[in-house]
């Protein structure tokens, strides 16, 4: 197992859910945390507590993003028009690498953003590596014509774990899917609860 599947397992159990939605995780096993103080009880939690583990969801469920990168799109959020938290949620899910996961042309975030790393992802005919390019809407995102047999998009393609929602539209025949609109936080499929609201709290302190 790879250093990063290890982190990746680590972060489903530290939370305490099955944040990916995959019947491989380990909280399905083991409940508790990692390490040796994993099945210590646990107290209830301060309202600053509810606030940070609300963030290190949404930002494990985005591949782990930096605290850094996690914290400009707080900001970008305030600064646009609107409700911060469905913005702050519509700026996550224009990410290039959030895009292949849900047009399951990738098995997890993680994959997705190695798979743009590597350059295997064209948008609108160019090529794009940068995991967190802003996908707009219209775009046409299509896997290189040398990439298309890979087993791991293959594999993706064909897995009965998640469904494409309904701002994005993919042909897996071509590997070529359209981003079609921002969607709304009750839009996008999450396997556990999501509450950007507290997120927004969180920086506001």
């Amino acid at each position: 197992m790879t250093k990063r599947a290890e982190s990746k397992y680590k972060i489903n159990r530290r939370l305490g859910v099955n944040l990916w939605g995959r019947a491989k995780s380990p909280v399905a096993k083991r409940e508790y945390g990692p390490g040796q103080h994993g099945q210590r009880r646990k107290q209830k939690p301060t309202d600053f507590g509810v606030q940070l583990m609300a963030k290190q969801k949404l930002k494990g469920y985005y591949g782990n993003i930096g605290e850094k990168q996690f914290r400009k799109y707080y900001e970008e959020a305030v600064r646009r028009k609107g409700d911060t938290s469905e913005n702050l949620i519509e700026l996550l899910e224009r990410r290039l690498d959030a895009v292949v996961y849900r047009l399951k042309l990738a098995v997890t975030p993680f994959a997705a953003r190695q798979f743009v790393n590597h350059g295997h992802i064209t948008v609108n005919g160019k090529r794009v590596n940068i995991p967190s390019y802003l996908v707009r809407d219209n775009d046409v995102i299509e896997v290189k014509e040398k990439s298309k047999q890979l087993v791991a998009v293959l594999d993706a393609a064909q897995s009965g774990e998640r469904e494409v929602p309904e701002y994005l539209e993919i042909d897996h025949r071509q590997m070529k899917g359209r981003f079609l609109r921002a969607p709304k936080l009750s839009d996008v499929p999450y396997p556990v609860q999501m509450e950007p609201n507290l997120v927004i709290e969180f920086y506001s302190r």
